[in-house]
Formats: structure tokens, sequence, C-alpha cells
């Protein structure tokens, strides 16, 4: 069984995390505490890479820091939320203790789903950065299904014109034909049913 397989996912279901921080040794940290989760990390240096990136790929979560030279962490949120391909991403913003106590409020301000400070529990922030993972997977596997009930409804109607304009160019309709028209609707009622 591959990672993917025991973390419940497929590989469309896989997305990165994206880790924000223009310190190296922040990022190796963060590197070390969600290896294990075997979802593909992303680092960026700054907010700018992190927006080039998020344009690119799909991510489930960014760790986002809040103090770096340039565009901070807060101004780089600001952008995220504000990108229709990037605004239901969620963001867990990384400070420092030492950081102003008006940052937690500003953070959730900008759609920040959680705030986190430095030196932060690993447990902690495994079991966040999963929660977010889980609800990713849920999401996607939501979007195929919702995807598949789509094009089983457009078949229906497909169906059901087909036999309208049937019935309506043939006023002596033969009832043959009729029911063969009736068992392909139930058959794709069946298969929306099952789904």
């Amino acid at each position: 069984m591959n990672p993917e397989q025991r973390a419940g996912g497929t590989a469309e279901d896989r997305a990165g995390i994206l880790l924000v921080d223009d310190m190296e040794d922040n990022l190796i940290a963060l590197e070390a505490v969600l290896g294990s989760l075997n979802e593909p990390l992303v680092r960026a240096r700054s907010g700018e890479e992190a927006l080039k990136a998020l344009l690119r790929q799909r991510f489930a979560v960014v760790l986002l820091d809040i103090r770096m030279p340039g565009m901070d962490g807060f101004e780089t949120a600001t952008h995220i939320k504000r990108l229709d391909q990037t605004k239901d991403v969620p963001i867990i913003f990384l400070t420092g203790t030492d950081s102003d106590a008006g940052y937690a409020f500003r953070g959730y301000a900008t759609g920040a789903a959680d705030y986190l400070t430095k030196p932060f529990d690993p447990w902690v922030l495994r079991a966040k950065v999963s929660v977010f993972l889980d609800l990713h997977r849920k999401n996607r596997q939501l979007e195929r299904m919702l995807a598949r009930e789509q094009r089983q409804f457009e078949q229906l109607s497909a169906h059901l014109d087909e036999l309208d304009t049937h019935l309506s160019s043939h006023p002596a309709q033969d009832i043959f034909e009729l029911r063969h028209h009736v068992r392909r609707m139930e058959e794709t009622l069946r298969q929306l049913r099952s789904t």
C-alpha cells in the first residue's frame, strides 16, 4: 500500500503544503515536522514566491510566517484571499513569541484559519495540518461525486428530450420503442441511486 492509499486519498486528492518563511532554519524545522505526512512540501521564501506557487498548483494549506522582509505575512494573506483561484486555501499563521498581541486578531481578520506561536509543539502543528489535508481530500471527493452526478442527470435529461421529440413526431408511437426509452431512463436512475 502506498502512502496516499494509507492516507485515504488518491493522486487526484493530493495537494501540497506550502511553507512560507524567509528563514532557512524555520523551513527545515517545518519540513522535519511535516515530512511524515507524506504530502508534497513546497517552500517559498517570500510572499511573492508564495503567490507564484499558489497560482501554479493546488495546496491543501499554507503555513505562513508573519515577519518577512518585503511583503509580510499579512499582506501575503490579503493577496491570497483576494484571488478567486486561492481564496479558499486555508492559512495557518506562524509567528515568534515576542510578537505584538494584536497579531492574532490581525491574522484572523485577514482570513487565517489558525494561528500558532513559535516555538510550536510539533504534534499540535502536525495535527492541525492533518485536519486541513483531510478536508482537502473530502472536498476533492465531493467535487468528483458532484461532477459524476451532473453527468448522469445530463444523460437522463437527454433521454427525456429524445423521448419527448420522438413522441411528439410520432403520434402512433410504437410501444416497443417507448419501452426501450423507458428502460434506458430506469438504468440511468438506478446508476444515480447507487452513487
